[in-house]
This record gives C-alpha cells, structure tokens and sequence, in this order.
C-alpha cells in the first residue's frame, strides 16, 4: 500500500512538473489588461515607423546618422518583441518595409517620408519629429501599466529616443536650422538636448 502511494504522489509530481511552465506563461499572459497588449503591440510598430523612415532616408542620402539609428531602432523593436512573445500576444509587425497593422502608423509614415524627400534637412527635421512623438508616446504608455518589465523597457526606449533627439538637433543646429519641440514640452526639450547623451540600459 504504501509503495502505491509513493508511485501516486511521484506521477503527480511529474504531472505537475511537466505542466508548470506553459501554466506560468498562460497565468502571466493574463495579468496584462487589453490595454496593456494593444500599447505593446502600438510601440513595436512605433519602433518600426521610426526604423522604416529612417531606412528610406539613408537610401536617399546616405548620410551614416540616418543608417545608425534605423540600427538602433531595430533593437528597440526587438526589445519589445521579446515581450510579446514573453506574454504570448500576436507580432503586429510587417516583414515588409513602410507596411503598418495600425493605420495611423502607416498615415505617418506615409506623410513623414514625403517629408524626407524633399531634402536632407527635411529628413533631419523628420528625425526629430519622430523622436519627439516616441518620447511623448512612452511617456503615455507607461502611465497605463505598473509592470516592471514593461516600465523598464519603456524606460530604455525612451532613453534611446532622447540620444536620437540629441543627435538630430545637433545635426539640424549645423546646417543653421532651429527645430521647435511638437509633442513633448519645450521645458522637457530644453531639458534632453541641454544634457549628454547616456548610457541606456547599463
């Protein structure tokens, strides 16, 4: 009897072992609200956006600050991919450059990369739109979640985007051109490109 016992506990054991693991991503996927997904699947595209534009105008130009953070850009999509995956919630993203799921991603883009057809400044100028808009975005999506992985990666696109800015505006300040702030504050502004650039994620 007791052998019987000691067998039935084991196969519960291995049972419960083999299971825990899909139960554990099945309970962490539902711990994310509906709002929570849409915002991850929203800024994996948003990264794409800004990777997709950035691409058209280093085809164009061929000036390296446009190759770098297209780069830099495809990082930040995969960092929020992982988590997607992480919380088993569907890629939104197009293999297909300057293709968007969401549609005012895709109005955007559309309109952002007449704009940086114009010309080089123009493609400038275009960058800094972009990562002014990314970092107003952030700053929304992480006030609708309280995940501390999510606040984290959030956090480090959001240090990325303020080097973009960075890196944008001195380029727009060389060729004698001011760039006013269209999303975030001017004081917020003043703020990210009066400092140095930082160390994201270390």
């Amino acid at each position: 009897m007791k052998n019987l016992v000691v067998v039935a506990l084991a196969i519960i054991f291995i049972v419960t072992s083999s299971c825990s693991d899909d139960d554990t991503i099945e309970v962490q996927a539902e711990t994310l609200s509906q709002q929570e997904k849409d915002d991850l699947k929203f800024s994996r595209e948003e990264e794409k956006l800004a990777r997709d534009v950035y691409l058209f105008s280093y085809d164009k130009y061929g000036e390296t600050i446009f190759n770098s953070i297209a780069q830099s850009e495809q990082q930040h999509m995969d960092q929020v991919l992982v988590l997607l995956n992480t919380y088993q919630i569907s890629d939104p993203a197009s293999t297909e450059r300057g293709v968007f799921s969401n549609q005012t991603l895709q109005g955007l883009y559309d309109d952002l990369t007449t704009q940086s057809d114009i010309s080089l400044v123009e493609a400038l100028k275009v960058g800094a739109i972009i990562e002014d808009l990314d970092i107003n975005d952030l700053d929304l999506l992480e006030s609708n979640t309280t995940k501390t992985d999510i606040l984290n990666m959030y956090d480090m696109l959001e240090c990325g985007s303020r080097n973009h800015l960075r890196s944008y505006i001195g380029r727009l300040v060389l060729n004698g051109v001011t760039y006013e702030p269209q999303f975030i504050s001017l004081e917020k502004f003043n703020e990210i490109i009066n400092s140095a650039n930082e160390q994201c994620g270390r």
